[in-house]
């Protein structure tokens, strides 16, 4: 992102000047309270909303020897969005389908997909006999099934219990380790990004800009140990100041 600006119709500046690189295979977090722009620059990156000024650089889709789309970005929304109507199998099918891959081309890239969240076995289930936790699994199915190099994550997590988002946290760390996939999540958990990421963006609002630029770096595997290790505390006080550094600063308007 280069000085990227965000004028709404009805005069709210979502963002301003916000310049952020990304390198290739992080787990960035862009943290933040809430109407600080966070979900808005993540939309303008995936090119579902337009910045009012300035640009962003990221590669156009790609289509490989066997006619699939090899979509670069992959987005995973605040809520699950399935087809109430359609399997889960059809749910995951639907980024190939809009792109011409027939089903029997895509079947075992969509059971692949499946299988990397735990659901293979629940490809002829409809959404409303699935909790919301895997409901969410099957939306980060369809957003990798295109297998794409950058995964953006809106709040996938907001909603649901603790343990369920503890889970999940566990699999998309999984998923990242496997794939060297690059992530761009966007949360105002400090506890959750913390776990995740090996970089932390905070921004602060009114208007939203980035504050602060953290490098989370760790040995220690992160999962049920290191939520309760003395590292993960320190790291989630770190990140826990700079927060509030960053409401302060929006409160004032400074």
């Amino acid at each position: 992102m280069r000085h990227v600006s965000k004028l709404f119709s009805n005069g709210t500046l979502a963002l301003k000047d916000m310049n952020l690189d990304v390198r290739r295979g992080e787990f960035l977090s862009l943290l933040g309270p809430s109407g600080c722009g966070k979900s808005t620059a993540l939309r303008i990156i995936a090119g579902l909303g337009s910045a009012s000024s300035g640009n962003i650089d990221w590669p156009s889709s790609r289509i490989n020897a066997r006619g699939l789309p090899e979509g670069d970005v992959g987005f995973v929304f605040q809520e699950p969005t399935l087809m109430p109507w359609a399997t889960v199998l059809d749910n995951v099918y639907l980024p190939l389908r809009l792109n011409g891959v027939s089903r029997s081309a895509a079947r075992p890239r969509i059971m692949e997909s499946l299988a990397s969240v735990g659901l293979a076995d629940f490809e002829k289930s409809y959404p409303r006999e699935l909790s919301g936790g895997m409901k969410m699994r099957v939306s980060i199915a369809r957003a990798l099934v295109t297998k794409p190099r950058l995964l953006l994550m809106d709040e996938p997590f907001a909603a649901l219990d603790e343990i369920t988002r503890q889970k999940l946290n566990d699999d998309v760390l999984r998923l990242w380790r496997e794939t060297s996939i690059t992530v761009i999540f966007v949360t105002h958990s400090v506890f959750e990004s913390a776990f995740l990421s090996n970089r932390i963006v905070v921004m602060r609002a009114r208007p939203g800009q980035v504050c602060a630029d953290l490098s989370i770096q760790t040995a220690a595997m992160r999962d049920a140990n290191y939520r309760t290790s003395e590292e993960y505390r320190a790291t989630t006080d770190r990140v826990s100041r700079a927060l509030q550094e960053a409401i302060m600063l929006g409160a004032q308007g400074k």
